[in-house]
């Protein structure tokens, strides 16, 4: 397995609300993000399993990560808060990883060369 040290990556880690995320995917993609993975889940945050007039609210979320390069990672978070509405209570949020090593991924290996 081809694996690089990577100090010019981040991983940016979004969970918004069920029915957010290709709205936030095209936004970063707007921004330079090159592409991303959505996959799903349940929440559990304050904002989640509160009743309204006896029904539960929904707590499906979607998990969205961006790969990105560090010159970027600015606009492509901007992008993502203002898609996603994450300055709003209980709409999501969104983080960042410093990425160390990766693989499989040949055009960012490639670049790197």
């Amino acid at each position: 397995m081809n694996k690089k040290l990577n100090p010019k990556h981040k991983l940016l880690v979004t969970i918004v609300n069920k029915g957010m995320a290709q709205k936030v995917v095209k936004a970063s993609k707007k921004a330079g993000a090159e592409g991303a993975t959505i996959i799903y889940g349940r929440g559990n945050g304050i904002h989640d399993n509160q009743n309204l007039l006896g029904f539960s609210v929904d707590t499906d979320k979607e998990v969205i990560f961006t790969l990105m390069s560090k010159e970027k990672m600015d606009a492509i978070i901007t992008a993502v808060e203002n898609a996603g509405k994450l300055d709003k209570p209980g709409s999501g949020i969104g983080f960042v990883v410093d990425v160390k090593r990766f693989a499989g991924i040949v055009h960012l290996l490639k670049s790197q060369d």
